[in-house]
């Protein structure tokens, strides 16, 4: 039961009824009252006596308002079991990014904007950094070219840009194909994994369905000790979307000739002017500099990898070829992690049950920033729904909702509401990711406007004879979005523009990257873990039924000896991961940064994609057997970059060195501070995207951040 000081939020959860006809009404409702804004601002509003307040203001308030609902409609795509409701939602999308574009072309009300900039009033600094970034916005979406042919053709290609990644993404969330495999052909694979995979029929009859969702696919290619096997998993992975070939073609086309319209050299140019960075030159030099430190330490970790596969088929009589291939890696560095290490991922998941590592989180996150963590279940769920049907107030029956609050110290304040949607369905986002629900803003009459934050993820259901347990890397995805989810519930921010992880894209994981460290501290990982024949006499019987009777007990908690042997492997082959996170970037920025029109028109972006893959990570593919750079579609599975990664996807990489300045100068020598943990709370986390993201870096740092901890981290400096 939920405690009386929580019982009454001062703000009701949302509700989600959506239905296909709602879902389309309502994105038609709050189009026009948002147009029926502009038309009011544009028809009261003279240039000479447009100000802030009678411009910028009614727009941002329209803008508070449309994102309590528009997000909500939006998300139902990435969730709902229910096709005809994703379809809708993908159409609303599709209604309101059409009408955005709309909007952020008309002069109208940018006369108006420039005019009420111009006016150079004295603002607070986020309503003057709202202005600036509202003029520079439209300025961007076309309204600094002639009216024309020109702007016409720019807004024609940002709507059939919005409509193309909408599909390309769908086309991601709703993709259910797969292999059939026999148990033998699945060899090596654990048991409690293919206990999940469906059983054939028919032609299919006594075989398996491993599908391309993350907790199939990982553990085959983990695992199973047939080469062909994984060979098949990893290339048919690669090449399950080919209806998003000739979209992610006309996409790359399509920016790169806005971009020109524009004015700039490429989209790369007009992209990264907005964020840390500046120019694609200081991106380029990172990434070259950062290859170049990498190159020999992915040389070296691979020829002890292929030393591994050499010995391997040795054991089974088998010749080594000298190949070391892309679907090698995830099952040599397990092998390396369990001989050099005795690190048996498997049996170190055994500790991190899924609920107990959220509840050890929270408790993480409550200790270090003042937050209290309240589930809300059975009948308080009804109590507080606007409908008084707690069903409403959740869009699957598996996901959970908290309510947050501060702690004592903090004044003991509502902060908002978190939402848990953790295991894999038909039609539901395929990875992890962090889905802002409703954000927070100053409401007009000085009140405060809660934020709502929802983690989607995809980790295996718990069985009758385990719970759904994490292997080590997945507590530390867990952790990275609940990151996110912090920093979105903690923001305050006047503006809903600015609000939570609203911050630009090279600096938006930093803060979540930092918080992965926690996963790799001692005291941290023993608080975390939970041995699961602990959780209840069901589950011990079962652990029991597995190891022997005779077996003891395991620990409750991780043993010292199996934290000690963990953390020496936190940087083992470190030099390829991050090889590989290099190829992603660089990949990124050969495709948004060609010399002329006629380049990108040239480009074979399968053939690049792997070509660049080889060239950087140095994996063997089916190229080195013969066949062409073709092998393989790989970027039509890269969401990132047509989900608003692109000319950005170095953020990963660049922000590392961000979040290790943060840790190491501030959190290592006690990750539990709280002191110096409220401090980052309210100096980094709450500022959100209100102010300049390297201005709220040196102000909690005290100085410039720089990359000596970074490169420390990877032995590089």
């Amino acid at each position: 039961m939920v405690p009386q000081a929580f019982k009454n939020p001062p703000q009701a959860p949302p509700l989600f009824t959506g239905t296909p006809d709602s879902v389309i009404q309502d994105t038609k409702r709050i189009i026009e009252k948002s147009r029926g804004v502009e038309d009011k601002i544009v028809a009261e509003v003279k240039p000479e006596d447009a100000c802030f307040g009678n411009t910028m203001l009614p727009l941002a308030a329209d803008e508070n308002q449309g994102a309590l609902e528009n997000h909500i409609i939006g998300f139902y795509q990435s969730v709902s079991t229910n096709q005809e409701l994703r379809d809708a939602s993908t159409k609303a999308e599709e209604m309101m990014d059409d009408f955005s574009i709309e909007s952020s072309m008309r002069e109208d009300i940018y006369k108006l904007v420039e005019a009420a900039l111009k006016k150079d009033e004295k603002l607070d600094p986020e309503s003057q950094r709202l202005l600036e970034k509202t003029h520079k916005a439209y300025i961007r979406s076309g309204l600094g070219l002639p009216a024309g042919p020109k702007r016409d053709r720019y807004k024609e290609i940002k709507k059939r840009l919005s409509t193309l990644c909408i599909i390309f993404s769908k086309n991601l969330n709703e993709e259910v194909g797969g292999l059939w495999f026999t148990p033998e052909e699945l060899e090596g694979v654990p048991e409690d994994v293919t206990a999940l995979f469906a059983k054939g029929e028919g032609e299919n009859a006594g075989k398996l369905k491993m599908t391309f969702k993350y907790p199939d696919l990982i553990p085959t290619t983990k695992y199973a000790k047939r080469p062909a096997t994984r060979k098949k998993a990893y290339i048919e992975n690669e090449n399950k979307l080919p209806q998003n070939i000739p979209i992610f073609r006309e996409v790359i086309l399509l920016r790169d000739e806005a971009a020109r319209l524009l004015g700039y050299p490429n989209h790369a140019a007009f992209i990264i002017e907005d964020k840390m960075a500046k120019t694609p030159k200081t991106v380029d030099d990172f990434l070259g500099d950062l290859r170049t430190r990498l190159t020999q330490g992915g040389a070296s970790e691979m020829e002890v990898l292929k030393a591994l596969k050499k010995q391997e088929l040795k054991s089974m009589g088998e010749d080594f070829d000298g190949y070391y291939f892309l679907w090698d890696h995830r099952y040599y560095d397990r092998m390396m992690l369990e001989q050099d290490f005795s690190l048996d991922q498997e049996k170190l998941s055994e500790w991190f049950p899924l609920e107990t590592s959220i509840r050890g989180m929270l408790t993480i996150f409550e200790t270090l920033f003042g937050m209290t963590f309240v589930e809300i279940i059975g009948d308080d769920r009804s109590a507080i729904s606007p409908s008084g049907k707690g069903d409403d107030i959740v869009w699957h029956p598996d996901v959970q909702v908290f309510s947050v609050w501060d702690s004592e110290d903090q004044g003991s304040g509502f902060i908002g509401y978190l939402y848990l949607d953790l295991h894999p369905r038909p039609g539901k986002y395929g990875h992890a990711a962090n889905f802002n629900l409703q954000p927070g803003f100053m409401q007009e009459n000085g009140t405060r406007r809660y934020p709502v934050t929802a983690l989607v993820c995809n980790f295996s259901k718990p069985t009758p004879k385990k719970p759904s347990l994490l292997k080590h890397s997945e507590v530390t995805t867990l952790f990275h979005e609940l990151g996110h989810g912090i920093h979105d519930l903690v923001s305050k921010t006047i503006y809903s523009h600015f609000h939570g992880t609203n911050v630009v894209r090279d600096f938006v994981e930093a803060p979540s990257q930092m918080l992965e460290n926690w996963c790799w501290t001692p005291s941290q990982l023993k608080a975390l873990s939970h041995h699961y024949s602990w959780l209840s006499p069901e589950y011990e019987a079962a652990w029991r039924d597995q190891a022997g009777k005779d077996q003891p007990r395991p620990e409750k908690q991780l043993p010292d000896k199996l934290i000690e042997n963990l953390i020496k492997t936190k940087h083992v082959n470190d030099a390829l991961f991050n090889l590989r996170q290099l190829h992603f970037g660089i990949y990124d920025m050969t495709i948004h940064e060609p010399k002329s029109h006629a380049e990108v028109e040239s480009f074979e972006f399968s053939e690049m994609y792997n070509r660049l893959n080889r060239e950087i990570s140095h994996f063997d593919s089916p190229a080195q057997l013969g066949q062409s750079y073709k092998w393989g579609n790989g970027q039509t599975t890269f969401g990132h970059l047509l989900g608003g990664y692109d000319a950005g996807y170095y953020g990963y990489l660049s922000s590392q060195v961000y979040s290790a300045d943060m840790f190491h100068s501030v959190f290592e020598k006690d990750p539990m501070d709280g002191k110096e943990g409220r401090r980052y709370r309210h100096m980094v986390l709450e500022k959100g995207g209100s102010q300049d993201e390297m201005e709220t870096l040196k102000e909690f740092l005290g100085r410039e951040p720089n990359g000596d901890a970074f490169y420390r981290e990877l032995g590089l400096s």
